[in-house]
């Protein structure tokens, strides 16, 4: 993030509509403490990922910067961040409502757009394969579970419901550029 910010970048409705979900309008209480980033296993491992500083960019309404990173998906949601916060910020929470924001808009991972077609194609976003059927047999489990793997017409009703609620197209989204 650069130290000057045009004001031309910023979006107080992008600003609002991660305001939508309730309690995050708390991320304008953070006073910058660090107890966040402090401990986050991520932090830990990746230095760009800094969830104080994603919130800070939601705060001013840097949508653009904000909804490209590909720093956004890298929070593992363990929530050691919302249970650290002094102020009650809910962190994991309003990232997110701030990712799903990013989906609608068709911005996501190559591999989380690869998982979603694969809940399209199949119902699943990790299809059975022999190891797991006899790893399921082991368990004392039938080897194919009650889902679309053992009632495969059901898929279709699976497509439909999917395409309900629009996931196919934002699956079908081409990525916008920065």
């Amino acid at each position: 993030m650069s130290d000057t910010i045009k004001t031309s970048n910023l979006s107080p409705e992008f600003r609002e509509e991660i305001f939508e979900q309730p309690g995050t309008e708390k991320i304008t209480l953070c006073f910058n403490c660090t107890g966040c980033s402090s401990g986050c296993p991520m932090a830990e491992q990746e230095p760009e990922f800094n969830i104080r500083k994603f919130l800070r960019m939601a705060n001013l309404g840097m949508k653009n910067e904000l909804l490209n990173s590909p720093y956004l998906w890298y929070c593992t949601t363990c929530y050691k961040c919302q249970e650290r916060c002094p102020q009650g910020v809910p962190n994991v929470d309003a990232l997110l409502k701030i990712r799903t924001i990013a989906v609608h808009n068709g911005i996501m991972l190559p591999a989380h757009k690869k998982v979603g077609q694969m809940v399209i194609n199949s119902g699943h976003a990790v299809p059975i394969n022999d190891d797991t059927k006899e790893k399921r047999k082991k368990l004392g489990l039938d080897e194919v579970p009650p889902t679309v793997h053992r009632f495969p017409d059901a898929l279709n009703e699976v497509k439909k419901l999917l395409h309900i609620a629009g996931f196919d197209i934002i699956i079908a989204k081409k990525e916008e550029k920065k």
